[in-house]
């Protein structure tokens, strides 16, 4: 196994922090650098190129699991050992990722979590104990897409109903389990955003849409029969 991870970095508008992201990863860890750009308007691809990444251009904007998942096709087709996702907007600490990918290079889980439930608020901390008593994951940071993935769970993630999926938390967690990978977490500490505020709950509408989905994929546990993606 090649202890060097691959980042994919998803990233819709993010000019403004994109540069100085991979420039810390640089900084911290040996690993190319590849930047999903989900149709950004902004020069967010052209900078990610001056740093060195390889960019993935969406010509449609597909959302931050959809981007990921682009991301990790890429990692399935190639071979990739290892692949770390984090955030574009400098969140997700760089110098945790050697944390991040140690149970892995151990051979002792296939997915590791980035784990920061103090930055969780009283409503989001009630929102994660219900899900995971809807799911039975025992999982205390359901939504943090600071993730590492092996080969194995790269390959069960090319399933064709996750690509279905609106979010990249909880849905692929399930799937994950469900495909029997191990999963643990790892303490992290996050930061505030570089810039900027969160695109994927920037109204309560987009906080009660993601509600609702997640709630009825948690119900029914997504007990539906794995279907293998083919390659074209």
């Amino acid at each position: 196994m090649n202890p060097d991870p691959t980042i994919l970095i998803p990233a819709l508008d993010e000019s403004v922090n994109i540069r100085e992201v991979i420039r810390t990863v640089k900084r911290t860890v040996s690993a190319d650098i590849i930047v999903i750009d989900d149709a950004s308007t902004d020069a967010t691809a052209a900078i990610a190129r001056e740093e060195g990444a390889r960019v993935l251009p969406l010509l449609l904007r597909l959302g931050a699991w959809g981007a990921i998942r682009t991301g990790i096709r890429y990692a399935n087709a190639r071979g990739f050992d290892i692949v770390v996702t984090m955030d574009a907007d400098g969140q997700h600490p760089p110098a945790s990722i050697h944390d991040l990918i140690a149970p892995i290079i151990a051979r002792q889980a296939d997915v590791v979590v980035g784990s920061c439930t103090q930055r969780g608020s009283v409503a989001r901390k009630l929102s994660w104990f219900f899900f995971r008593k809807l799911t039975g994951l025992n999982i205390l940071d359901l939504t943090s897409g600071f993730r590492a993935y092996n080969a194995a769970a790269i390959s069960a993630l090319m399933t064709a109903d996750t690509a279905l999926l609106d979010y990249q938390d909880i849905g692929v967690l399930l799937a994950l389990t469900r495909a029997g990978m191990r999963i643990v977490e790892v303490p992290v500490r996050m930061c505030p955003r570089i810039n900027g505020h969160s695109r994927v709950f920037s109204t309560w509408w987009d906080v009660l849409r993601y509600l609702f989905i997640t709630g009825i994929l948690c119900l029914s546990k997504w007990n539906l029969p794995v279907v293998r993606e083919v390659d074209s």
